[in-house]
């Protein structure tokens, strides 16, 4: 039996990087469907069955932060990819808060665009792990995404959480950015040039600081990567 062609919505509305978006995921083997409207995407989005939303930022109607926010309140283990201009942080960070699971900065090549789309289409089978685990007086929960000291608690994004599960796998050693890519990113080509790892550990370094103030929980090792402070 043929295995179904998983299906994507892309929602953009420039017409040349939408037809271009269609036309390489058909030649990749998959079912692509374009709108150019924020509105008409969110009602898409929400009301047919996708196994991943490409989505730009700025779009008609309803900007794709509100389309990605609703969307994982309605819908929070379908997968989403933001569109986003090349070089902001900013645009980075604002879509990762709102519930993107990756993204992908224009202009991208088409090589990049795969191993981010594949990943995350990989990476959405997957299922959470309820694991838990005590670094420097902060309680990590898998099972809630939560982080807590005492009385004070922040929340956790699934990826943060695989971040802090992963280093302390492998807490007696030094964990590259390229290995992270691969084991909590799941990309297959992890040699494509990318912030995403050091964006996520400055946000999840901004939690623990907001837990047990101003101590190097997860240290960057230049050249290398990264490393759980060891407890005395």
């Amino acid at each position: 039996m043929t295995k179904p062609k998983m299906k994507i919505l892309i929602v953009e509305d420039d017409p040349a990087i939408l037809n271009g978006l269609l036309d390489v995921l058909v030649f990749n083997g998959y079912l692509p469907e374009g709108i150019e409207d924020g509105g008409e995407g969110l009602k898409k989005a929400l009301e047919k069955k996708y196994d991943l939303v490409i989505l730009d930022l700025m779009l008609p109607t309803l900007d794709g932060i509100s389309i990605c926010k609703k969307v994982r309140q309605e819908k929070p283990s379908l997968p989403i990819i933001v569109l986003t201009a090349k070089g902001s942080e900013d645009d980075i960070i604002t879509g990762f808060k709102a519930g993107a699971d990756d993204y992908i900065s224009k202009p991208f090549s088409l090589r990049e665009l795969m191993v981010r789309i594949e990943a995350v289409l990989r990476r959405s089978g997957k299922s959470p792990g309820d694991e838990e685990i005590d670094i420097l007086g902060i309680h990590f929960d898998g099972k809630n995404l939560t982080a807590s000291k005492d009385e004070t608690s922040v929340e956790l994004t699934r990826r943060e959480m695989d971040i802090i599960s992963h280093l302390h796998r492998n807490k007696d050693r030094i964990v590259s950015k390229k290995e992270l890519l691969k084991d909590v990113w799941d990309y297959s080509d992890a040699d494509i040039e990318t912030r995403t790892v050091d964006i996520h550990i400055l946000k999840l370094r901004k939690k623990i600081v907001s837990l047990i103030g101003d101590i190097p929980a997860i240290q960057t090792i230049r050249g290398e990567g990264y490393r759980l402070e060891p407890e005395n």
